[in-house]
């Protein structure tokens, strides 16, 4: 991609319920991931007044990197559907699907809410749908260290299901046998990839797991 087709993307970290320790990590993670692929260039703020549909329309993508609690007024949620409703491209890592939780349209923008998680330990986790560019290039299985996410809801008839764990690899896995992890959809107008890895600093400099956001930054800005 030359730099006339570089697009920008704004990413937003604030939380108003539990934050992690790995959003210094995240945020130059994402940075360094647009540099050294040279296809984006970010805005980082913890200014949720800029969650607008004027700031937001400058970027092709919105990123709520460990987004938690009521982290939106009405104001900014109108902002984002609006952004959202326009086309506008919007990417959830980890603990994004734990903001909002009141707020149905958000659920369903991230594509499910999540509940709880057991203590963090490894697990063995799967690629779906291989033909997809989001995941394509990652091993079939791989073993990973995380938060596994429970949510209120498996999300699978309505989006299009990414990776996914064998909750008999690990112990607190609350959604059975089909346990989705990652997923991307059309929404409202919008594209929008969630991902609910990413809790601890380590994953922000691993090439495959960074590959992963990379390509769900691009397919939700619409550029693959």
């Amino acid at each position: 991609m030359s730099s006339s087709d570089k697009f920008s993307v704004f990413v937003l970290s604030k939380t108003a319920s539990y934050r992690h320790k790995s959003i210094p990590a995240g945020i130059e993670g994402i940075r360094q991931l647009g540099i050294s692929s040279n296809t984006f260039e970010a805005d980082f703020s913890e200014d949720a007044s800029l969650v607008s549909a004027e700031n937001l329309s400058r970027h092709a993508v919105v990123i709520f990197l460990q987004t938690s609690g009521d982290f939106l007024d009405a104001e900014q949620l109108a902002g984002l559907q609006r952004y959202v409703r326009g086309g506008g491209g919007f990417v959830g890592i980890h603990c994004a699907a734990a903001g909002m939780t009141s707020v149905p349209w958000y659920g369903e923008l991230v594509g499910a809410v999540f509940t709880d998680h057991p203590e963090p330990q490894s697990g063995v986790v799967a690629v779906e749908n291989k033909d997809h560019v989001i995941v394509s290039g990652l091993p079939e299985k791989w073993e990973w260290f995380d938060e596994w996410y429970n949510f209120d809801a498996n999300p699978r008839d309505k989006v299009n299901v990414l990776l996914s764990i064998d909750e008999k690899t690990y112990k607190g896995g609350k959604l059975g046998e089909d346990h989705p992890l990652a997923w991307c959809r059309e929404f409202d107008g919008g594209r929008s990839f969630y991902t609910s890895l990413g809790h601890f600093d380590d994953a922000y400099v691993d090439r495959e797991f960074m590959g992963h956001i990379l390509k769900g930054i691009l397919w939700a800005a619409r550029k693959v």
